[in-house]
């Protein structure tokens, strides 16, 4: 994968997020908060499976190798199960400000867990744009006042959900080589199921039929496909950059409300286009490049036959690429740019 289509799929994840959220909030107003976000993601999960099965003319065999599914499971359990309940437990003991401000941690967490535990490549440049994503993040979100008094257990609660939401995002960097729409309709079904329950258990009531069908589309769009193209964009990006560029989907959901429902454009908001602006550009125009060694490996993945994958096969092939396969890489020493991507796991 190139750098250039990593980029454009996490941009595009970012759009489609950020743009569920605008109508997400219209459909807050008649659904409750834990009910609207299993509903959204029992909508990912259903529609991402289905699309499979039409693909794949059937259920079919999951392509993700035995030693990926512990990654895979903790991703669903960090991600889908215990930080949407972290975060409905934290919405109820603090104020929405507060709320939104503490949900930039997502970004820092991801990162800093890339780059402190898994030992993913970072340079002065791309924590300078991250800075500068963040920064315009935490504006947009900010409340004029700043935080607004709460006991702290709520805080603490919204800040553990942002934790595992950026140990999902790590985890499921591990398994991003397998097939996107298995791992991102996996993780719908799980975090549906777990939500709808919680919700009921709360005592909620099944909403209208076009409320239900409405917020299932959205989830389907915009939680569904938006995490195909976020593990597409792993793939090339790694976790900390990914992260990064997805961090900027509060800003385009503010746009698409401003364009859409006529919200008012605030300096705010042109303080927080600016900031990210810089940042996204900081990130764009980097450059990583030095010798670097790769280790021999058997592997099988969506891939092209680029630098690192001048090999033979021995099947039939109609030449389509991309393609999967189990193939191998001999030891390799050489010196290009390049991103962390799923070929670049190396050490500085």
């Amino acid at each position: 994968m190139t750098p250039r289509l990593a980029i454009m799929s996490a941009l595009a994840a970012a759009v489609l997020f950020g743009a569920s959220t605008p109508i997400a909030k219209l459909l807050s107003n008649e659904v409750s908060p834990v009910l609207l976000a299993g509903l959204l993601y029992l909508g990912s999960g259903i529609g991402l499976w289905i699309i499979r099965i039409v693909r794949d003319r059937g259920f079919g065999a999951s392509t993700l190798p035995a030693r990926e599914w512990p990654w895979l499971v903790g991703a669903i359990l960090a991600g889908g199960v215990l930080g949407p309940i972290l975060l409905m437990y934290g919405l109820s003991r603090t104020s929405a400000g507060n709320a939104s401000l503490l949900l930039n941690l997502e970004s820092v967490f991801t990162a800093l867990l890339a780059w402190i535990v898994f030992r993913e490549a970072a340079d002065r440049r791309i924590v300078l744009g991250m800075a500068f994503i963040i920064a315009g993040g935490a504006v947009l979100t900010g409340s004029p006042g700043g935080m607004v008094h709460a006991d702290g257990v709520g805080e603490i609660a919204i800040a553990a959900a942002c934790l595992c939401w950026a140990i999902d995002n790590n985890l499921t960097r591990k398994v991003a080589a397998s097939d996107a729409i298995f791992i991102a309709g996996t993780k719908g079904l799980v975090a549906g199921i777990t939500n709808l329950s919680l919700a009921f258990v709360l005592g909620a009531t099944v909403p209208a039929l076009h409320l239900t069908l409405t917020a299932m589309t959205v989830g389907l769009l915009g939680y569904g496909m938006s995490l195909v193209l976020f593990v597409v964009a792993l793939r090339g990006l790694g976790s900390a950059r990914t992260g990064a560029y997805f961090s900027t989907a509060p800003f385009i959901g503010a746009a698409i409300a401003i364009l859409a429902f006529k919200d008012p454009v605030s300096v705010t908001f042109g303080i927080c286009a600016v900031l990210m602006g810089i940042g996204v550009w900081i990130h764009l125009t980097e450059r990583h490049d030095h010798e670097h060694a790769h280790e021999a490996t058997t592997h099988a993945h969506p891939h092209t036959h680029d630098l690192h994958h001048q090999h033979e096969h021995d099947f039939p092939w109609d030449g389509v690429e991309p393609h999967v396969h189990e193939h191998h890489h001999e030891d390799l020493i050489h010196r290009h740019p390049h991103f962390p991507d799923l070929s670049h796991t190396h050490r500085h």
